[in-house]
């Protein structure tokens, strides 16, 4: 919800504290690209079958799974005998902050260079726990992106959506009641300053603020179309955006060839939203059926996230731990009725301020299993999310295969010692279970290096 563009220079300091050779890689990156790893006596998990494979061999060569096989396969690179254990791939996060979950909300609108480097290391922290991907839903990770990208940082995939744009009043407006009135054209505030969120009141404001997102390079834009918890002026019932707002929002990413996400928790701000052509809900907690049944309708994504746990609540003021609790209330339901109508639904965390809630990021997915079966959970976090993923189209920055292990996929992957699809409580311990780590062909975790 905010969130800052990166100077290079913060993060080359920040790779000076995280090492990227530091991660347990034995060979250098042009070496293993060049010769390739294999994966030896791996049973596979490929992201959408509820089966592991026979035991099986996987070359990687040039970022990309090249071929896997279950007869040998000539090794000319790195061999890494996987003695049975389990090949998945990387897990993909749909809502996630990279700029907002170690800081304070009040650190947050402080010292960017800190904020930067504190961003950096959660990126290695996010990698480590085996999400090689994630879709940051608020504040612009542009310059963590770049960083991570260009080998400064060690961190996962980032898909941005840059600054939230809002209305007035609504979620993701943090200005303080003596900053009223606006003036248009005036002075930005400081969340606006440090691109976290915008505040946008009519058709062709939203369409400046969208095109600026796209213009820093956002895969998709997001909006608030109703009110959120965080936010102390945007009671959970507002619906913000009008459907004219939103429809201008939607027609510059349109022009973009991506997508508008909106965070939407009411009836009202999803049916407005897909009224005007919004292709994915963000929450959706307090929907209804109608709301539901027009999702599947539509063919509407629904990105939600398991909120169970209020034990967060106590460091929200009165009115924003209730809010909390209603859409706590609500998760049950959401989840309910997206099976009962077959939406397409992504698995996302959004996690804020806690870095103690950001180490429970595979707890989180575990917990789909109040609803789901392993193997659904561990599909929806794999190839289901990477579907999402897809929609931003041309402006995807990260062409190929996501999400699967298969051939031609590119290499995310992940070496489980154990069977997830049976004990699905081996992701919430990735340091002891995540074996191997592969991200992009690259090894940053490896257990079984001598």
């Amino acid at each position: 919800m905010w969130g800052w563009t990166t100077p290079a220079g913060l993060f080359r300091a920040a790779a000076l504290l995280v090492s990227i050779g530091s991660l347990g890689s034995p060979l250098p990156l042009q070496a293993q690209q060049d010769s390739g790893v294999l994966f030896r006596n791996v049973r596979i998990f490929d992201g959408k079958n509820a089966a592991l494979s026979a035991a099986s061999n996987v070359l990687i060569r040039n970022r990309t799974i090249e071929k896997i096989s279950t007869t040998d396969i000539a090794a000319t690179g790195q061999v890494i005998d996987g003695g049975g254990r389990v090949l998945m791939p990387g897990l993909i996060d749909a809502h996630w902050h990279a700029m907002l979950v170690r800081p304070t909300p009040a650190a947050a609108l402080g010292d960017v260079g800190y904020n930067n480097l504190l961003a950096a290391s959660e990126a290695t922290a996010t990698l480590m726990r085996g999400f090689t991907t994630i879709r940051d839903m608020g504040g612009p990770s542009f310059g963590l992106k770049r960083a991570i990208d260009e080998g400064l940082v060690a961190g996962p995939r980032i898909y941005p959506s840059g600054a939230i744009i809002t209305i007035t009043g609504g979620h993701g407006d943090f200005r303080q009641l003596t900053d009223l009135p606006r003036t248009i054209g005036g002075m930005l505030s400081r969340t606006e300053l440090i691109g976290g969120s915008l505040v946008a009141d009519s058709p062709d404001e939203v369409r400046v603020r969208a095109r600026e997102q796209l213009m820093q390079g956002a895969s998709q834009v997001k909006l608030t179309a109703g009110g959120g918890v965080a936010s102390p002026f945007s009671p959970l019932d507002v619906s913000t955006f009008t459907e004219p707002e939103l429809r201008a929002a939607v027609e510059a990413a349109d022009n973009w060839g991506t997508y508008v996400a909106t965070h939407a928790y009411t009836p009202v701000a999803i049916q407005r939203s897909i009224a005007a052509g919004v292709r994915c809900i963000e929450h959706g907690h307090l929907m209804d059926e109608a709301s539901a049944k027009l999702i599947a309708e539509k063919g509407v994504w629904l990105s939600t996230q398991p909120f169970l746990d209020i034990s967060g609540a106590a460091a929200l003021g009165p009115s924003e731990q209730d809010k909390m609790r209603q859409v706590v209330a609500g998760t049950d339901r959401v989840y309910a009725l997206a099976k009962k109508y077959k939406i397409k639904t992504a698995f996302g965390t959004d996690v804020l301020f806690s870095k103690a809630l950001a180490d429970k990021q595979g707890s989180m997915l575990a917990a789909l299993t109040r609803w789901y079966t392993p193997a659904e959970a561990l599909t929806m976090a794999t190839s289901t999310n990477a579907e999402l993923l897809s929609l931003s189209g041309l402006r995807n920055p990260y062409p190929g295969k996501l999400g699967v292990v298969e051939e031609g996929a590119l290499a995310d992957l992940l070496l489980v010692d154990g069977n997830p699809l049976d004990d699905i409580k081996l992701v919430e311990d990735p340091a002891k279970n995540f074996v191997v780590i592969m991200k992009d062909g690259r090894i940053y975790k490896n257990r079984l290096a001598h």
